[in-house]
C-alpha cells in the first residue's frame, strides 16, 4: 500500500472494515461493498510482494558490494605479483650485467696475455704453458659461477611459476565461489516469479468469484 496516500489508506480500510461487519451481521453484500473487499484483498498482496521484493534488492545490493571488495582483492594480488616480478626481473638484468662486464674484462686480459705470449713464445714457452693453466681455471671457475647463477634464475623461476599457479587456483576458486552465488539468486528470483504467479492466479480466482457474486447480485 507503499503508493496510496495515507488518507486513502485509511478511507480504505475503514470501507473494509465496514464491509466486514456486515458480513459478520450476516447482510447482503452490494457490488460496491464486494469491490472494497476485492480492492482490500490486491492491495495487501501488493504490499506482502512489495516487500519480499525490497528484501531480495537489499540481499543483491550485500552481494555485489562482496564481489566488489573480492575484484579489488584479486586487483591488488596481481599489483603485488606484478611488482615482485619486475623486482626479479631487476635482478637478473644486473646479474647479466655483471657477467657480462666480468666476461669482457676476462677477454681483455686473455688478449692481452696473447700478445705477450707472441711476443715472448721462443723463451717464454714454459711461462706461456703455466698461463694456459691459470686461464683455463679461471674459465672453470667462471664457467662454474656461470652454472649456478642459470641455477639460482631457474629457482626464481619455478617459483613465480608457483605462486602464479597457486593465485590463478585462488581466482578460480573464488569464480566458484561467485557462481555459486549467482545460481542461488537465480534460483530464489525464480521462486520469487513462481509465488508472483500464484498470487496473479489468486487474484484472477477471486475476479472471478466476485463477477459470480455480483452476477448474482444482480439475478
Amino acid at each position: 500500500m507503499d503508493s496510496i496516500a495515507p488518507i486513502a489508506q485509511e478511507a480504505l480500510r475503514v470501507a473494509v472494515d465496514r464491509v466486514v461487519g456486515k458480513l459478520r451481521e450476516g447482510k447482503k453484500l452490494s457490488t460496491e461493498d464486494i469491490f472494497l473487499l476485492y480492492l482490500g484483498t490486491i492491495v495487501n498482496e501488493l504490499g506482502g510482494i512489495r516487500g519480499e521484493i525490497a528484501r531480495l534488492e537489499q540481499r543483491m545490493e550485500e552481494t555485489n558490494k562482496r564481489i566488489d571488495d573480492t575484484n579489488k582483492r584479486i586487483d591488488s594480488v596481481a599489483v603485488e605479483l606484478a611488482k615482485r616480478m619486475d623486482d626479479t626481473n631487476k635482478r637478473i638484468d644486473a646479474v647479466t650485467v655483471s657477467l657480462g662486464q666480468r666476461i669482457d674484462d676476462m677477454n681483455k686480459r686473455i688478449d692481452e696475455t696473447n700478445k705477450r705470449i707472441d711476443a715472448v713464445t721462443v723463451s717464454l714457452s714454459a711461462k706461456i704453458d703455466e698461463t694456459n693453466k691459470r686461464i683455463d681455471a679461471v674459465a672453470a671457475d667462471l664457467g662454474a659461477k656461470i652454472e649456478e647463477t642459470n641455477k639460482r634464475i631457474d629457482a626464481v623461476v619455478a617459483n613465480l611459476s608457483q605462486r602464479i599457479d597457486e593465485t590463478n587456483k585462488r581466482i578460480d576458486d573464488m569464480n566458484k565461489r561467485i557462481d555459486a552465488v549467482t545460481t542461488e539468486l537465480t534460483e530464489r528470483m525464480d521462486a520469487l516469479s513462481a509465488r508472483i504467479d500464484d498470487v496473479q492466479k489468486t487474484l484472477l480466482e477471486i475476479q472471478r468469484l466476485l463477477m459470480e457474486l455480483v452476477k448474482a447480485g444482480r439475478a
